[in-house]
């Protein structure tokens, strides 16, 4: 069965050539490299982690053990995906784009309607990909996301688990100080430290400095760039309201077979299949996100069920 198609129109004139769609969610996590990205995993990876505890030791003329080698791992593993959409051509043919369709009964979709599509399929499971890897769960087409799996990790330590707040610009700066302070010494002034934020957090911080006109000593020196105490402040569009992540970049990581997977749209005229004048639009990618260490990650306004 063809997927629901409605066309409205109040098309007067030559078509312009040209489809314009809603904003979508910018998918800025993997595109601005804010997370690890591990391609071509297939099926599961192993994420080892190291632990080395008393590493010094008073010297002896003998040889003796001066630390525990622990070694732990995490796995991540990519879920499959798909996107299936079947659209029948009989719609368009009493559109404005007829013409391009050709005039014989055996016809396409309009090539720009077509073209458009495309993109904008990929598109939306970029946007979805985006929100998924903050605030993804277990749900049909979705995958687990850093919020949905910290909930539910025992070993995240409590003095880094910060109670959540609506966040505004009145007190933005005392709740981003909140996480600041939760983040372990060994951690802070680490280059790769972030601070990831929702858009609301984000948007309430930016307001704060302007109303300041970046009077907040020691957090921000560059309006253009967002630091907070010297940490990297980033928003990214997936994640839930009111919440934020500290950790290290390289302790966060995304996994899938094939980057490619993500922008390719198989398009399947089925007349030569079955006689029928639809159309088909087949997607097919795996995705998943996984942390190595948890006791490198503070959050904020994540509710910790496990402990």
């Amino acid at each position: 069965m063809a997927t629901t198609t409605s066309i409205t129109s109040t098309y007067a004139g030559e078509f312009a050539g040209k489809y314009v769609s809603a904003a979508l969610l910018s998918g800025n996590t993997i595109a601005n490299g804010l997370i690890e990205v591990k391609p071509n995993v297939k099926y599961k990876e192993v994420l080892k982690r190291l632990s080395l505890d008393g590493i010094t030791a008073n010297a002896t003329c003998d040889f003796s053990d001066t630390s525990t080698v622990t070694l732990t791992e995490r796995i991540i593993e990519p879920k499959q995906l798909q996107v299936n959409l079947e659209l029948c051509k009989t719609p368009f043919e009493s559109d404005w784009e007829a013409v391009s369709m050709g005039y014989s009964s055996h016809d396409n979709l309009p090539s720009t309607f077509s073209d458009y599509f495309i993109g904008h399929i990929a598109a939306k499971v970029a946007e979805k990909t985006e929100q998924d890897i903050w605030s993804g769960t277990v749900a049909d087409g979705e995958f687990d996301g850093f919020e949905t799996l910290l909930a539910a990790d025992a070993n995240l330590p409590a003095a880094q688990e910060v109670a959540g707040t609506t966040v505004n610009s009145s007190n933005v700066v005392a709740e981003l100080g909140k996480v600041a302070d939760a983040i372990p010494s060994a951690l802070y002034g680490n280059e790769d430290l972030y601070i990831y934020v929702s858009q609301n957090v984000f948007r309430a911080y930016k307001r704060a400095l302007a109303a300041t006109n970046g009077s907040i000593q020691g957090n921000n020196q560059d309006i253009n760039i967002e630091y907070f105490d010297g940490i990297k402040v980033a928003m990214v569009n997936g994640m839930s309201n009111d919440t934020m992540i500290a950790t290290l970049k390289s302790n966060l990581f995304f996994g899938t077979g094939l980057l490619a997977d993500h922008n390719e749209v198989k398009v399947l005229d089925m007349a030569d299949i079955d006689g029928s004048k639809n159309v088909r639009f087949i997607m097919r990618y795996s995705a998943a996100v996984q942390y190595a260490v948890v006791e490198d990650i503070v959050t904020y306004g994540i509710t910790n069920g496990a402990n």
